[in-house]
């Protein structure tokens, strides 16, 4: 579906939307099939299917979406049902929520990612932390158990 060497949306059974960069939108806008944007668009995107966001496209605001594949600049939280792709030279400021999520070479995400639960992060969390010296500088979400060498 998306042609990585040309950068370019490859249309599966030819059901997709294109909004070139000459595009300016502000509010919230809805799409039910896959579509390239290649605009200007502020406020809130929500894609069915998967969203491409061209090298040329600014947002600013928050994205659903089933998958998000994202070459442009986006300012704002990324939440996808699928993954979430940068590409070079993405640029991604917001936090992400994807049960995957990949980062090419020569992108830039600053944020925070969740991918949701998993058995082993969920026994993870439940197990204290042991160490055996502590760190000038310790945070820590759970709970923390130091040991000396004797053991005390």
């Amino acid at each position: 579906m998306w042609d990585k060497k040309r950068g370019e949306m490859e249309p599966e059974g030819g059901n997709f939307t294109v909004l070139g960069k000459d595009v300016t939108f502000k509010g919230i806008v809805h799409f039910h099939s896959t579509v390239q944007l290649d605009s200007s668009i502020e406020g809130e995107i929500h894609a069915k299917g998967m969203l491409v966001i061209g090298e040329n496209a600014i947002i600013r605001g928050s994205i659903i979406a089933e998958t998000v594949v994202n070459r442009g600049k986006i300012h704002g939280n990324v939440t996808a049902t699928g993954k979430v792709q940068l590409l070079k030279p993405a640029v991604l400021l917001g936090d992400v929520s994807s049960p995957s999520f990949s980062m090419e070479e020569g992108a830039f995400f600053k944020g925070s990612i969740d991918m949701g639960s998993h058995p082993v992060v969920d026994e993870l969390e439940q197990t204290p932390l042991v160490i055996t010296e502590a760190p000038h500088r310790l945070s820590v979400s759970r709970p923390v158990l130091i040991e000396n060498e004797r053991g005390k």
